[in-house]
């Protein structure tokens, strides 16, 4: 089940596709007092929020968010001299041993005390198809979804700069390609360069030795002050505990299992029968129906994303009405783990202003003669792709939480199937004319975006922006 190929060791989608889904149960433990303001908070999200794949998460599979051809044209006299670009590992297996393995333990539990509805005996056919999978491929790599994702974005970034990377490599220039450190992310890089020189094999003489950065690319395992923040805030566990407890969770998670195991058999697992510990790092354990459907919810977002693995579908175990409350369970976490979090507070994003001067400065280095290459290539993980779209308040990534009034879909239009699915990307991409002027768009998920922080593009109403521009209004955000 050979899955990638490894070749190196050493217009705007910020327009709803639909109305923003609505969670109003939700409401009654995590809305503003202030009914009228928010309904208009509710009302300005709906028109804000791409809809597509939300019930997944961060999880969802990746699609370029805009096509080519809807592109604004390069201003005349402009020709493309760099490329700058962050991307997220595309699709995954599970990470480690755990939901699959604890709902397994369970469900052999449930079989031999005939605990299982029909569902549920359907189930473990599907739990046993997915830890095989697992055990071949093997947890936490690229998924064969993963590497088409990454293949597929490889080669748009060379369609859309060609004459830059064929010039390139008629005249030996160069291409960076920089990892975090972690197999699938260096995995992604390795299926993007395919991509990326699949309609010019010359390309691959031009790309550098791969460079582990995890102070660059895994910032997240490292930076003390956001450790602190994750493992020991009392605001954000009490914020995150209050969203988890809502009386809504326990009713999805009971309608969820009373459809797969029996009345008899869910007493059993109310009483505290059941104290199950995975055979992964044994840091898991499943003691709870919550327990029970959250990891259920679990396996729902992987399976598409090993549809060239396996077959699974668990559509059939969990509704999408029940999806929506769980992903935004998942999407509230994110939220204040990793993306805007709490009002008045930078800790989630402020370490990813290392992304930014690698960014900042290599543009700048095209003045200079300093950047020589023609193209850096980061790949790393949604610990660091979240933060830095919050950093540059990307679509999506704009508002914080105020106080006493939590995160929820009503008041905030943050979702992480938009802000950083899996394969999400950042990319500035460079031109320069002939007297030397810099001029540089962005795309993000590859659809044009326009910078924020009062930034002045080069036209109204354009996506280009002049690098000194972007040097000058971008460097309060500079490390």
């Amino acid at each position: 089940m050979t899955i990638t190929a490894t070749r190196r060791s050493s217009r705007s989608w910020f327009t709803a596709v639909g109305a923003a889904t609505t969670l109003a149960v939700m409401l009654a433990g995590c809305s503003s007092p202030d009914a009228d303001s928010a309904q208009a908070a509710a009302d300005e999200t709906a028109t804000d929020v791409r809809t597509t794949g939300n019930q997944y998460g961060t999880k969802a599979p990746y699609v370029p968010f805009e096509e080519m051809e809807d592109y604004a044209p390069i201003p005349d006299g402009y020709e493309p001299v760099l490329v700058e670009h962050l991307g997220r590992h595309g699709s995954r297996l599970l990470s480690s041993k755990k939901y699959d393995d604890l709902l397994y333990q369970l469900w052999e539990i449930a079989e031999a005390s005939d605990g299982l509805t029909d569902l549920g005996e359907q189930l473990g056919e599907d739990l046993e198809t997915i830890i095989a999978v697992h055990d071949e491929v093997g947890y936490g790599t690229l998924s064969g979804l993963g590497a088409t994702e990454e293949q597929g974005i490889g080669l748009r970034a060379y369609q859309r700069m060609q004459d830059l990377f064929d010039g390139a490599a008629d005249s030996q220039g160069s291409i960076t390609f920089t990892s975090s450190g972690q197999d699938r992310a260096t995995m992604s890089g390795d299926n993007f360069f395919i991509g990326l020189e699949s309609e010019n094999g010359s390309i691959e003489q031009i790309v550098a030795p791969r460079i582990d950065d995890p102070d660059l690319l895994y910032f997240h395992k490292s930076d003390p002050e956001y450790l602190e923040y994750k493992d020991n805030d009392e605001d954000l566990s009490d914020v995150l505990d209050q969203i988890e407890s809502g009386p809504e969770v326990e009713e999805v998670a009971r309608d969820i299992v009373s459809q797969l195991f029996t009345e008899e058999f869910i007493s059993r697992i109310d009483d505290g029968e059941f104290d199950l510990v995975d055979n992964g790092k044994g840091k898991k354990h499943l003691t709870s129906v919550v327990d029970t459907a959250s990891y259920l919810y679990e396996l729902y977002v992987i399976a598409p994303l090993m549809s060239e693995e396996a077959d699974v579908d668990f559509d059939a175990y969990i509704t999408e009405e029940d999806a929506e409350v769980l992903a935004y369970i998942s999407d509230a976490n994110d939220f204040y783990e990793k993306g805007p979090g709490f009002e008045g507070r930078d800790v989630t994003y402020r370490m990813s202003n290392v992304l930014l001067d690698s960014f900042l400065d290599a543009i700048a280095g095209i003045s200079t003669g300093e950047t020589t290459q023609v193209a850096d290539f980061r790949f790393a993980h949604a610990e660091e792709v979240i933060p830095f779209a919050t950093l540059l308040q990307l679509p999506g990534s704009t508002k914080q939480a105020a106080e006493g009034d939590p995160y929820t879909y009503d008041n905030n239009p943050w979702r992480g199937a938009q802000v950083a699915p899996m394969a999400a990307n950042i990319q500035w991409d460079a031109f320069e004319n002939s007297d030397g002027d810099v001029i540089v768009r962005m795309l993000y998920n590859e659809a044009e975006t326009a910078f924020g922080f009062d930034c002045t593009p080069t036209a109204d109403g354009s996506y280009f922006y002049e690098a000194d521009e972007l040097e000058s209004c971008l460097a309060p955000l500079r490390g």
